[in-house]
């Protein structure tokens, strides 16, 4: 296989202290934030060399024609960037894998792969540093699980005290899980271990696996810096690294911590970096983490809403909100909903007055013991309770399918958070509903709502309008601009109701 050279990276842009609070993770570590232990200093002379380049283009890869492929791109709004960036496949048939992947490919009965799949999977398998933009949900974890593998077979074996090969960092310890879930499966398939830390949870178990050692380490950076404290050589074996729910880790005020460790990975590693959105933040951290890096971006960068969400926003008075809550989940059945709430507080008290009503109900929030919240989320994806009640820090990362109904409680305090939390519903190309309490105390985030709405192509409750103050003039133009008119939507709005008239 081809050999790339050892190249070095620039490492001299400071630590940025983000603005505003920084996030729940970075609170409970902060004192590692402010540790003095300083990074090796990388020789590229003196480190072993190593394959990443494993990507041999399948015979129908290369004789598609380029219309076909401009089609599928287009098709699902797919733009790429950087150069020589491989074309995308079409079906996991047209990549050389092992059989023990293929054989946990079919076993899940993955059909053909996603779109970031399509292209994510063999820009990562060329060796290449890689920039994946993508809704959560949308398949990233296998596009880069997958060549992972691959790569980890093509080093040296591990010896007794060797770190990982392949390290995936995530913001929460639910993403962690997660991840480690798919890892899992390719890892034992392939005879590879896998070892999973994440703050919240007992370190000694954590330790234990630490010490006897695994292939694939997946783990927030809180937890993760902790351990590199107490074994400097932690990632001197890491040739892949994996930065997934990037703009998430960077929101929760991770970006000191994941700057500490990524000094302590050799810098001619292979990098992939994963996100829902590319904003400033994140673009800084690929140009200082990345080299010559090829991108590939499915649907817009900017954060927008998934289209196939319906979006239905009550303007409700704060007293009302338990009652009209009841109303819609009896409305919805048995099926599966997340709510949120503003404050743990409010959480636990919407979940006392849920289940007083009879309805199987669970709370998340960072109060809650790690055994708990594991239990909670089982029950939660097993269909044990089908209501999960969570301040943000579900918000982001829960991979749940089949969600079909999402309410915001309270609305939260960014637009951003927004698009997050109702994107937990209609994963997978499937269709779901989100409903929202507007109040008058959120009147100044009408305006980024409405916008939100209109790019959505959603049918907008003129109240909202109102509380945002723009007149039936500009709502006209804009809708000219593209939104779809108002009524038109033909799922229409009385039957999501089930006979309650108008809006609210």
């Amino acid at each position: 296989m081809p050999r790339f050279p050892v190249t070095t990276r620039g490492r001299s842009r400071s630590p940025m202290r983000r603005w505003g609070h920084s996030g729940p993770g970075a609170r409970k570590d902060k004192f590692e934030m402010d540790m003095d232990f300083t990074a090796p200093k990388w020789n590229p002379s003196d480190l072993p060399k190593f394959d990443k380049n494993f990507y041999v283009e399948h015979p129908i890869s290369a004789a598609r024609p380029e219309s076909e492929i401009n089609s599928f791109r287009m098709e699902y709004k797919m733009t790429i960037s950087g150069t020589d960036i491989p074309r995308p496949i079409m079906s996991f048939s047209e990549l050389t894998l092992p059989d023990y992947i293929t054989s946990v490919i079919m076993r899940n009965g993955w059909q053909k792969p996603t779109p970031i799949q399509a292209q994510g999977l063999p820009m990562a398998l060329s060796g290449r540093d890689v920039v994946g933009i993508a809704q959560t949900g949308s398949g990233k974890t296998a596009s880069f699980v997958i060549p992972a593998l691959v790569h980890i077979a093509a080093q040296p074996r591990l010896q007794r005290g060797d770190g990982p090969i392949c390290l995936i960092m995530v913001p929460t310890r639910e993403l962690a899980q997660q991840v480690l879930e798919v890892a899992h499966q390719f890892a034992t398939a392939a005879g590879y271990r896998t070892m999973c830390f994440y703050g919240g949870a007992s370190r000694a178990p954590q330790l234990r696996e630490l010490q006897r050692g695994a292939e694939i380490c997946i783990a927030t950076p809180g937890r993760l810096i902790d351990f590199i404290k107490g074994q400097r050589k932690l990632l001197s074996r890491v040739t892949y690294m994996v930065l997934d729910e990037a703009d998430r880790m960077l929101d929760m005020g991770f970006e000191p911590q994941i700057r500490k460790i990524v000094a302590f990975v050799r810098p001619d590693r292979q990098t992939l970096m994963w996100s829902a959105t590319w904003p400033r933040e994140v673009q800084s951290l690929a140009r200082d983490f990345l080299s010559n890096y090829i991108q590939v971006n499915i649907g817009s960068v900017a954060l927008h809403a998934n289209p196939n969400i319906h979006q239905i926003v009550e303007i409700v008075d704060e007293w009302n909100k338990e009652q009209r809550l009841i109303e819609l989940l009896t409305m919805f059945g048995r099926c599966r909903c997340l709510i949120f709430a503003e404050t743990k507080r409010k959480t636990d008290q919407i979940t006392y007055t849920l289940r007083r009503r009879g309805f199987m109900v669970g709370a998340m929030h960072g109060d809650k013991q790690q055994r708990d919240r594991e239990m909670t989320l089982a029950n939660f994806k097993d269909g044990r309770v089908n209501i999960l009640v969570a301040t943000d820090v579900a918000s982001r990362g829960l991979d749940i399918d089949d969600i079909e109904y999402v309410v915001n409680f309270d609305f939260p305090n960014q637009s951003e958070d927004y698009i997050h939390r109702i994107g937990r519903t209609a994963r997978s190309n499937k269709k779901g509903t989100a409903y929202t309490f507007f109040t008058s105390k959120n009147m100044r985030q009408a305006r980024d709502l409405i916008d939100i709405l209109e790019e959505a192509g959603q049918e907008i409750n003129p109240e909202l309008y109102q509380m945002a103050g723009i007149s039936n003039a500009t709502r006209k133009s804009n809708y000219k601009r593209g939104g779809r008119n108002y009524g038109s939507h033909t799922n229409g709005y009385h039957d999501h109701y089930n006979g309650h008239h108008g809006w609210r």
